[in-house]
């Protein structure tokens, strides 16, 4: 295991943070998931915003280092 846990962030953050996590855990650019998360819920007729709702409540915040 390579010791990563996924959880919102607390630094990356523009609403719950969970777009900065994701980026944080797959080592890729916050703008670039948001923007293909933007893309997703505008074509799957807003899923992707309950989706977001949802790991927002079910990921854990990001501890301070």
């Amino acid at each position: 295991m390579n010791g990563k846990k996924l959880c919102r962030s607390i630094y990356d953050r523009k609403l719950c943070g969970v777009c900065g996590g994701l980026a944080e855990y797959f080592s890729l650019d916050a703008t670039l998931i948001r923007l293909v998360w933007a893309v997703l819920t505008v074509f799957s007729w807003g899923t992707g915003l309950l989706v977001y709702i949802v790991a927002a409540i079910i990921m854990p915040e990001q501890t301070p280092e």
